[in-house]
Formats: structure tokens, C-alpha cells, sequence
């Protein structure tokens, strides 16, 4: 692993930058602890349980709530569909 202090990553952050989603291995040294430099993919499937901390049960109940919730809501006439004119559907 190619270490750094952060002077050195700031001077050249593309350059490492580009090393690290090459393959290598980049850490930045901060306070006493190495932080590495790590390319990761973007998954928006796992986003929920993420960033609010549900589990599958929960995303799932919450799902289920919302379709049943937008039946009922086209079934009484609710729900409009969007015309792109702001204006007009409001």
C-alpha cells in the first residue's frame, strides 16, 4: 500500500485518484490512523437499509403499505396522473 500524508495526496489527489480505481492500493494518513482510498460501486437497490437503517422486513411492510395506500387512493379518484404542466394540475 502506497501511504500519504495529506499534503501529498492534496498535490496530486487526480493522480492518486486515478491509481486507486486502477487497482492500487492508496492510504491517507490522518491523525494516527491510515484511511484507505477504495474504489466503491453505487448501489441504489440497498439504499434504504443504508441510510435509515431498516432491515429487509421492514422496507418490505413499508412497500406493501405504500402500494395498498395507492390502490385505495386511485380507487377513490385521488390520484392524478401528471400532465408536465405544474400550472394546469394544479
Amino acid at each position: 500500500m502506497k501511504t500519504l500524508t495529506i499534503t501529498e495526496a492534496r498535490q496530486n489527489l487526480s493522480q492518486w485518484l486515478k491509481q486507486c480505481a486502477a487497482g492500487e492500493d492508496i492510504g491517507i494518513i490522518w491523525q494516527n490512523k491510515i484511511v484507505a482510498l477504495r474504489p466503491v460501486e453505487v448501489v441504489s437497490v440497498d439504499y434504504a437499509q443504508r441510510e435509515y437503517g431498516v432491515s429487509d422486513a421492514d422496507l418490505k411492510t413499508f412497500a406493501e403499505r405504500t402500494d395498498r395506500e395507492l390502490r385505495q387512493q386511485r380507487r377513490q379518484g385521488k390520484l392524478r396522473k401528471f400532465s408536465g404542466n405544474l400550472e394546469k394540475d394544479l
